[in-house]
């Protein structure tokens, strides 16, 4: 595994959760939470400054299935904005799937005190790292 770094992405249509992580130790971190499309798009100026500072090879978007694994209506709005970020920045963009990343991301939260923080970046890391273990 090389030691590229990767942006995942928490998808919804108020927030979007980012994180950045590492191939080569697996790991993620919180970055924030940006606008959602709601409003007429996604906050894609901090989206690029993300992708300047950051410089990732790959980009990793969560994909929002129902508990039975089937798609929902968040699932098309994922993949479209998961063709827009790689149409916009030309950069290999992948599909992961996130089922139960907002509830573990909750549960990590309040076991650190910080119940009720935002949980999207949060939810974001938890994608990536369940992206790097099954790259």
């Amino acid at each position: 595994m090389s030691v590229a770094v990767v942006l995942g992405f928490d998808y919804s249509t108020s927030r979007i959760g980012i994180a950045v992580g590492q191939a080569l130790t697996a790991t993620a971190s919180p970055l924030e939470s940006v606008a959602g499309d709601h409003t007429g798009g996604p906050d894609w100026d901090t989206i690029a400054a993300l992708i300047s500072t950051w410089k990732p090879e790959t980009l990793v978007v969560g994909l929002p299935l129902k508990e039975d694994g089937g798609e929902q209506e968040n699932s098309r709005r994922a993949r479209r904005f998961r063709n827009q970020l790689e149409g916009r920045f030309g950069l290999p963009t992948h599909m992961m799937d996130e089922r139960f990343s907002t509830l573990e991301a909750r549960s990590r939260l309040a076991s650190a005190g910080k119940q009720g923080a935002d949980d999207n970046p949060l939810a974001a890391t938890i994608i990536l790292e369940s992206w790097f273990a099954e790259a």
